[in-house]
C-alpha cells in the first residue's frame, strides 16, 4: 500500500509517495504564483492548488507503480490563510495569506479586546486568520455577507478532496478562533470578529481520518480506493512529524528564509506575552510552541545582494573570523514577531570600524540570526521546555559553520539528519499512515538517522553569553532612534 503527503506551500506544491514502512516512492512538484495587488497583500487563487494537484497526481500515476495502491492522504498547508466560500462551496476571493499584512489595525484590536489572548493562547498578530475577516467585513461587505465559511488552505485541499469541510487542531490554532486549551472553537473568540461556529469547518486531530476521498477524484486518478484522507496539519506541526518530534522539548530549528525552533509539548503553557506561537500539535493530547524570526536566511541573502557574493560563499568567509566578533548585526530587515512583535523596528550594524571587511559583516550576519534564534529558546525555557534534542534543518542548515555557531550561542547540541526526507510533506503522509491504518503516532513518526551532532565549542560558550547580553541590550536603543 501508499500514502500521499501532500506540502501545499506558499509558492508550490509538492506530493510525497511513500510505502507502508514510509520509504519514498516517488515525488512530484509544481509552481504558483503569488499575488501582492497592494502593499502589504499576499493573495492567492485557490484554483491554482488544485490545477497543481491535479499536475502532481497526473505524474504520480504515470511513472510511480506504487501510486495505484494509494490508500490514504494527508495534507500540510501553509497556515493563517482565509479562504472565503459562500453556500454553494464557490470561492468568493482569493484566499488572503499567512503573510499579508492588511490587517494590521484589525489585529490590534482584536488582540486587546478581553479574553481574546487567554483563550487563543496567543498575540492575534496581522497574519492570523481572524483579523482578515474582520477587515473583510469593513472593506468588502458584500462578499462577507456572502461568506458561508471560512477554511485554511489545508483544509480547503480537504473539502476539495472529501466534499467535507474538515480541519485539524493544529492548523486551526492559528486563526484566533480556537480556544488552543480546549481544543474546541470558542463562542467568545469567534464574536470578537462577527464569526460563528456555523462558518467554521469540522475538527478532527491531524492523525484521524476527516473523510474518504470523492468517488469523482478516484475515477478522475486511476484509483480503486477506499482512500482515506487524513485530517492533515498546519506545515509546521507536519515538519514536526516529519522529523518525529512528538515528546516534550524535543524540535527543531529551521534556518530557511524566515527561523523557526519549535518545541514539542506534552501540556498546555501559553505565553503570548512573549510572542511565542502555542499551537495543538498534530496528533492527540500534545501541543508545541515555537518561536519565528522574519528574516533568517533572508539576513544572508540581503547581503549577497548588496556585496555580490554567493550566500554559500558568505557563510564560508563568514568561517574564517573568530568570534564572537565586534561588528553586531540585528536581523530585523521586516521587522521581528519572536519576542519582540515589532512590525516597524528595522534591522542595523554597530561596531564597524576601519578594519571591517565582508568577512566581518558575513560573520555579524551568522552571529545575529543565533542570538535571534536564542531569544526563542529563552522563551520556551521560561514556560518550562527542556529543550534537549534538536535537530538542525533547512537551507542554511548545510554550512556546519553556522549550524556551529548556533549550537554555541544555544549551549545545545544540534543534530543534522541523515538524507533529504524529513519535511512538511513526510509529516503529511505520516498522518496518512495513522489515519487509514490506525497505526500510533509513536509507531509511524520516529526520528530520522543523525548524520552528524554538531556540539556547542565549550571555550566560546561564555563569550557567546557576552555576546547575547548586548545583543539583547541593542534592541531598545536602536528602536528608540528609529
Amino acid at each position: 500500500m501508499s500514502y500521499l503527503g501532500i506540502d501545499l506551500g506558499t509558492s508550490g506544491l509538492r506530493a510525497l509517495l511513500v510505502d507502508d514502512a514510509g520509504r519514498v516512492l516517488g515525488s512530484a512538484e509544481r509552481a504558483y504564483p503569488v499575488a501582492h495587488p497592494h502593499p502589504g497583500w499576499s493573495e492567492q487563487d485557490p484554483a491554482a492548488w488544485i490545477l497543481a494537484l491535479d499536475e502532481v497526481m497526473a505524474e504520480l500515476a504515470a511513472r510511480v507503480p506504487g501510486f495505484a495502491s494509494l490508500r490514504g492522504i494527508g495534507v500540510a498547508g501553509h497556515m493563517h490563510g482565509a479562504c472565503l466560500l459562500d453556500g454553494d462551496g464557490a470561492v468568493l476571493r482569493p484566499c488572503i495569506l499567512w503573510n499579508d499584512t492588511r490587517a494590521h489595525a484589525e489585529a490590534a484590536a482584536l488582540d486587546s479586546a478581553p479574553q481574546v489572548r487567554d483563550l487563543s493562547g496567543n498575540i492575534v498578530f496581522p497574519g492570523f486568520t481572524a483579523p482578515k475577516l474582520v477587515w473583510v467585513r469593513a472593506h468588502e461587505p458584500g462578499i462577507f455577507a456572502r461568506t458561508a465559511r471560512v477554511l485554511l488552505p489545508a483544509a480547503f485541499l480537504n473539502h476539495h478532496l472529501t466534499g467535507e469541510a474538515v480541519a485539524d487542531m493544529s492548523d486551526s490554532a492559528g486563526t484566533s478562533w480556537l480556544d488552543v486549551g480546549a481544543r474546541d472553537w470558542s463562542g467568545m473568540l469567534l464574536d470578537a470578529s462577527g464569526m460563528d461556529r456555523a462558518q467554521m469547518p469540522r475538527l478532527v486531530e491531524g492523525s484521524e481520518s476527516a473523510g474518504l476521498l470523492r468517488k469523482s477524484l478516484l475515477e478522475k486518478w486511476g484509483l480503486t480506493g477506499p482512500v482515506t484522507v487524513a485530517g492533515g496539519a498546519g506545515d509546521n506541526a507536519a515538519a514536526a512529524c516529519g522529523i518525529g518530534a512528538l515528546r516534550d522539548g524535543e524540535g527543531f530549528v529551521s534556518l530557511g528564509t524566515s527561523g523557526v525552533l519549535l518545541a514539542a509539548r506534552d501540556g498546555y503553557a501559553p505565553a503570548p506575552e512573549t510572542a511565542l506561537h502555542t499551537f495543538c500539535h498534530a496528533v492527540p493530547g500534545r501541543w508545541y510552541q515555537m518561536g519565528v524570526m522574519l528574516s533568517a536566511t533572508d539576513s544572508l541573502n540581503w547581503l549577497s545582494g548588496i556585496t555580490g557574493r554567493k550566500p554559500a560563499d558568505l557563510a564560508a568567509l563568514a568561517g574564517t573570523v573568530p568570534g564572537p566578533g565586534r561588528v553586531r548585526f540585528l536581523p530585523y530587515l521586516s521587522g521581528e514577531r519572536t519576542p519582540h512583535n515589532d512590525a516597524a523596528v528595522r534591522g542595523s550594524f554597530t561596531g564597524l570600524g576601519h578594519d571591517t571587511g565582508v568577512a566581518e559583516l558575513a560573520r555579524a550576519v551568522l552571529e545575529g540570526v543565533a542570538y535571534g534564534l536564542r531569544d526563542t529558546a529563552e522563551a520556551l525555557k521560561g514556560t518550562g521546555a527542556d529543550l534537549q534534542s534538536l535537530f538542525a534543518i533547512g537551507g542554511g542548515a548545510a554550512s556546519r559553520d553556522w549550524v556551529s555557531i548556533i549550537a554555541t550561542v544555544l549551549n545545545l547540541p544540534l543534530k543534522l539528519p541523515e538524507g533529504r526526507e524529513f519535511g512538511a510533506a513526510l509529516g503529511a503522509a505520516r498522518l496518512a499512515i495513522c489515519a487509514a491504518t490506525e497505526a500510533t503516532a509513536e509507531e509511524v513518526m520516529t526520528a530520522p538517522a543523525t548524520a552528524e551532532v554538531v556540539e556547542p565549542l565549550r571555550d566560546l560558550v561564555a563569550a557567546y553569553d557576552d555576546g547575547y547580553a548586548a545583543f539583547r541590550a541593542a534592541y531598545p536603543a536602536i528602536r528608540g532612534v528609529q
